[in-house]
């Protein structure tokens, strides 16, 4: 269920965006590429981080393992 409710919340901004480029005019496709690009920056540093922190995780596991 949280699944459609988060895919309801999406779904809404989504359409507040389209709406806020409607009104904005012939700049509102250029802030909305900014938004999302920068939304999108911050999401794939975030996952970045998180695959590094596994790895790492991973190699000393690894080495532990190796070590005994």
């Amino acid at each position: 269920m949280s699944t459609l409710i988060r895919f309801g919340i999406y779904l809404f901004l989504a359409v507040c965006f389209i709406v806020l480029c409607i009104i904005l005019g012939e700049y509102g496709p250029w802030y909305l590429v900014w938004l999302l690009g920068t939304v999108m920056m911050v999401l794939i540093a975030a996952a970045s981080g998180a695959l590094l922190d596994t790895q790492e995780e991973a190699e000393q596991s690894a080495q532990e393992t190796a070590a005994r």
